[in-house]
């Protein structure tokens, strides 16, 4: 899978690990930190949350229609500067109580630079790894090159929820507040001062006697979670600005590799270094509406996959099971779940190897991997208590791991020149993506509705094992495999010359406002049945693969080479 790959796109896909691992790590506890910090309720985090991740997503307009111009090099480079000082804004620590006025303008201000600064950054470097298939050597890896760089992203992204819980608890248990940590409701109880119940205070206090909770009030007690929990988040936060210091190390460290893509059309014209593609105005025409109609359809999934962050964090928090015990245990240790991706790609060796000596090697790596994952499962407590947003980690891990499943299946299926075109693949998604909340609705079957947990204490009084939002991550996961990165590569395909920063930006933009749809269920969630919001997600699924099915030989003509 790795060979025939321009080595540019080694360099290129560390370099965004690096960002999406900061951006992931911060995006874990963002919502939940919204309501901690802020007493935000669920619909108004849910705003914020899809306002930001909007705002993230549309700015990649601006900046690939400003790489057209000027490169796409400089808006790299310009786009992590900017994203640092926001993820350094958001780093520094407000007091929760006092001058919460100014620690709100302080947050509003570092998400416009992390979104305006993602912008510049993020579909120009993947233009540029397009790029890198415009030479007639490596075009017909255009789509198994996205699949892995698709797939890079995600290592970085499995590992933001454990990067998040580690940095937050180890800054809660050194202030006394391992116990108890992390819990929305006595968060909510602290901030707004309707903390009554001694009983909390008092379990703690015998859990923890030589601590500062020791000797303190309700009252003081309230100030002192806040304060802790709030500094916790935002010491989560400061990881981003590591990763990006990571990410530019390795993109002017190897920049030889890739340095030739960074030209546009523009730039290519100029110098006469490179052939610029002429198309006809009815082609160019023609291209650009198909691809608008794809960005059309994607909005949908993009609403329905990003609920990952706020509807499906608040099934976790409130109707799931908050231990796990038995073989689902490994599930919730990254170091295992890592080993286990890893030797995926090698068991996959062991086959694709060309000589026998490889084969070997993968072979007994293969074997080391998993006998490593036993070994750290076999060590881990036989109850674990796990949290919300480790739940977040299924789905990365699920890409990384599947990814070369996915690749083998399509490399076999163009051999015999039945691979689907890539508007096929998207459609196949959006029907895979439905059945993901066909499994949400199962899980909910019985459970109360969100308004009236208030009354039973803010959970469930039965919660469901968490193989159901494992299994739901999972089956979303074979969607996005489907949609995403072959829609990242269709677009660097298929885009117009002279627009491909633009064509980029705007399926960002696509998934933009998808992402502010994903608003729409947190604002229902106090007000409707659990099911209301699996099935209209469901609905909109199906309908939009519907949709993409009954325009697919316009598209493949129009994209046609």
């Amino acid at each position: 899978m790795f060979k025939g790959q321009p080595k540019g796109l080694y360099a290129l896909a560390l370099a965004n690990t690096g960002e999406r691992f900061g951006y992931y790590t911060m995006l874990a506890i963002f919502l939940l930190f919204l309501q901690a910090k802020f007493g935000f309720t669920a619909a108004a985090a849910g705003q914020f949350y899809a306002i930001f991740l909007a705002a993230v997503y549309f700015m990649p307009v601006l900046g690939g229609w400003l790489a057209d111009k000027i490169g796409f090099g400089k808006c790299v480079v310009t786009g992590v500067s900017v994203m640092f000082l926001g993820y350094l804004l958001l780093a520094i620590p407000t007091d929760a109580f006092n001058g919460r006025g100014l620690a709100l303008v302080m947050m509003i201000g570092a998400l416009l630079l992390i979104a305006v600064g993602t912008g510049l950054f993020k579909g120009n470097l993947q233009v540029m790894t397009g790029n890198l298939y415009d030479d007639p050597a490596y075009s017909a890896k255009r789509d198994s090159g996205f699949s892995l760089f698709y797939m890079a992203i995600n290592v970085g992204a499995m590992f933001a929820p454990t990067a998040a819980t580690a940095l937050t608890n180890k800054h809660l248990a050194s202030s006394g507040l391992i116990y108890k940590a992390d819990i929305p409701a006595l968060a909510h109880q602290c901030l707004n001062g309707t903390l009554q119940d001694p009983s909390v205070l008092q379990e703690l206090q015998a859990a923890m006697p030589g601590s500062d909770v020791a000797a303190m009030s309700l009252s003081d007690f309230s100030q002192y979670y806040i304060t802790h929990l709030s500094t916790a988040y935002n010491l989560g936060f400061a990881v981003a600005c590591v990763s990006l210091i990571f990410s530019m190390a390795i993109y002017f460290g190897f920049r030889s590799w890739f340095k030739h893509t960074d030209v546009n059309a523009k730039q290519a014209a100029a110098k006469s270094e490179k052939a610029v593609v002429e198309l006809t105005p009815k082609q160019t025409k023609d291209r650009i509406v198909a691809l608008i109609f794809v960005f059309a359809v994607v909005i949908f999934f993009w609403m329905a996959f990003h609920q990952n962050g706020s509807s499906l964090t608040y099934f976790a928090r409130d109707y799931t099971q908050d231990t796990v015990s038995g073989p689902l245990r490994i599930g919730f240790n990254i170091w295992p779940l890592f080993l286990i991706a890893v030797s995926v790609y090698t068991l996959f060796g062991i086959f694709q190897s060309e000589t026998s000596k490889a084969k070997a090697i993968c072979a007994v790596v293969t074997l080391l991997l998993w006998g490593g994952a036993y070994a750290l499962y076999a060590g881990m407590d036989d109850v674990l208590h796990i949290l919300p947003q480790q739940f977040q980690q299924f789905n990365p891990f699920f890409v990384v791991a599947l990814t070369p499943v996915s690749m083998a299946l399509f490399g076999a299926l163009a051999k015999k020149g039945k691979e689907p075109s890539a508007p096929k693949k998207i459609g196949l998604g959006m029907f895979v993506a439905a059945l993901g909340y066909l499994i949400m609705l199962a899980a909910s079957k019985g459970q109360p509705a969100p308004s009236s947990l208030t009354a039973v204490g803010g959970v469930s009084p039965d919660p469901v094992v968490p193989t159901y939002l494992i299994s739901t991550y999972l089956v979303l996961t074979f969607a996005e495999l489907l949609l995403s990165p072959m829609g990242i590569s269709f677009v660097s395909k298929v885009a117009p010359p002279k627009y491909k920063g633009l064509m980029m930006g705007c399926w960002f933009a696509a998934t933009a406002i998808g992402n502010y749809l994903s608003s729409i269920p947190s604002m229902l969630w106090d007000n409707v049945p659990l099911w209301v919001n699996w099935t209209v997600l469901m609905a909109l699924c199906v309908i939009s693969g519907v949709v993409m099915f009954s325009f697919l030989k316009k598209l493949e003509a129009a994209t046609a080479e």
